[in-house]
Formats: C-alpha cells, structure tokens, sequence
C-alpha cells in the first residue's frame, strides 16, 4: 500500500489556479497507478485525474483541458495543476493510489486531503 500526504490547496476566485501535490511515501511512485479524487459536502469521492504506470494521464469531463496531472519521479510526487477553476471544483482534494486503468481506488484508507475553494 502507498502512503500518502497531500498539499497545495487553498482559496482563490473563479479563473484562477492552484497546484497541489501528493508526496508518495516510503516506495518509489512508479511501481504504482495513482489518481487524484475529490468529495463535495457529504457526496461521494469522484475521480478527477488519475496517472498509470507509463505516465498515461486521464480525465474525467469536467476538468478535461483544464486540469494536469503529473509525476516528479526525483521528488517523488503527483501533481495535479488545475487552471481555470471554477466554483463546482471546490471541495476535498485526495490523492490515493488506483487499480490500474480503472477509477477505483485500491485500498479504503484516505488521508486527510487539501481543501480547495474558489469563490465566484
């Protein structure tokens, strides 16, 4: 299982960016699929972004164009760049490592996430 700790968010107006990073901990991120996903209010988590192992990167609709996922193998990391935010992305940012080609995540444990929201 990969350990995780997300970072980055934060508070902007719509139009803006923010650039939040998942640290992989203790393994090295390329033996594994990961995905970015976020939960607004009480609904369930939704897939954004995920990454497979040959850096192949997917989208769902909604961030498509807008949202960049990518590893940094030397810091070991997942980014997720997103631009040109709009109020519906707010919410709790989770990074969690995948099955592959798949949005599932592979284990149930979650860390705390980043909070992003951006004000109309």
């Amino acid at each position: 299982q990969v350990y995780v700790t997300e970072t980055g968010g934060g508070s902007v107006q719509a139009g803006g960016s923010l650039t939040l990073s998942c640290e992989i901990l203790g393994t090295t991120f390329t033996r594994y699929c990961m995905g970015w996903f976020r939960r607004v209010g009480g609904k369930e988590r939704e897939g954004v972004a995920r990454i497979e192992k040959d850096a192949r990167p997917f989208y769902t609709d909604s961030v498509q164009g807008r949202f960049t996922i990518s590893h940094d193998n030397d810091k070991n990391t997942v980014s997720l760049q997103m631009r040109d935010l709009k109020p519906e992305d707010s919410g709790m940012y989770y990074c969690q490592e995948i099955l592959c080609s798949s949005w599932y995540s592979a284990f149930n444990n979650w860390d705390k996430g980043t909070q992003v929201f951006v004000s109309s």
